[in-house]
């Protein structure tokens, strides 16, 4: 999903400042002691945090995912589309998509009932799993950029590399992929707010060269390889 660690200094000093010009408040005041923290509910103090996530674990664990994440060229069914390529994603936009299914915010039967069986720690650790090496940005535009996608590229990159990794990369992504995410942010299928009032004045043309601009563009992601078994083509 370090970069905006330079706003917080700013913000900080910005306060100290204003905390001095107070009138009436002394240097030399003696802070009156705060008030104690409100104790831990049982409910949040059993919750364990969830931890850095281990891919090791999130192999074990998305065994079954493979069965549709783990095939090249495998399609959804109703509505007919590709499945979406994961390898070399960010692990951050991986944990919000698999959250946003889990919570509803992701209108998809089968990825919902996937994740709702998942814990916080389940996620994560499936997450940097299936994202393996995230993809490396080049930081330049591949040709010129079309106009439609000019905006798309200030937060998916100008070569389909996302600036943060809480955005999605779409390098080499599914062109019909791709077509189906901005149909969904338009009719409400994603709960995004932002995407949404992007997508809204898309033209049907316009999405189209949307996908295929995206869908072109290497570094691109891949298809998480599935292990050997006796059904695979290789």
């Amino acid at each position: 999903m370090g970069r905006w660690c330079g706003y917080a200094e700013p913000a900080v000093t910005i306060a100290a400042v204003m905390a001095c010009a107070l009138p009436g408040v002394s240097r030399a005041q003696t802070p009156e002691p705060s008030a104690a923290p409100p104790a831990e509910t049982p409910a949040a103090a059993a919750a364990p945090a969830t931890q850095p996530g281990d891919p090791h674990r999130g192999k074990e664990l998305s065994y079954t995912c493979l069965g549709c994440h783990g095939i090249d060229g495998y399609r959804n069914a109703y509505p007919d589309y590709s499945v979406p390529k994961l390898e070399g994603q960010s692990p951050e936009y991986l944990v919000a998509a698999l959250h946003g299914y889990r919570d509803g915010d992701r209108a998809h039967l089968t990825m919902h009932s996937q994740a709702s069986e998942l814990s916080d720690q389940d996620i994560a650790d499936i997450a940097v799993s299936f994202a393996g090496k995230p993809l490396t940005s080049t930081g330049k535009a591949k040709g010129a950029v079309p106009k439609a996608a000019t905006l798309c590229t200030s937060c998916h990159g100008q070569d389909g590399v996302a600036i943060a990794p809480m955005y999605p990369s779409l390098a080499g992504q599914h062109q019909d992929y791709l077509v189906r995410a901005i149909e969904e942010y338009q009719h409400g299928g994603r709960k995004n707010p932002i995407m949404k009032g992007f997508a809204a004045p898309l033209k049907p043309a316009e999405i189209a060269e949307i996908a295929a601009y995206f869908s072109a563009l290497t570094p691109a992601l891949k298809t998480e390889p599935r292990p050997y078994t006796r059904f695979s083509t290789q």
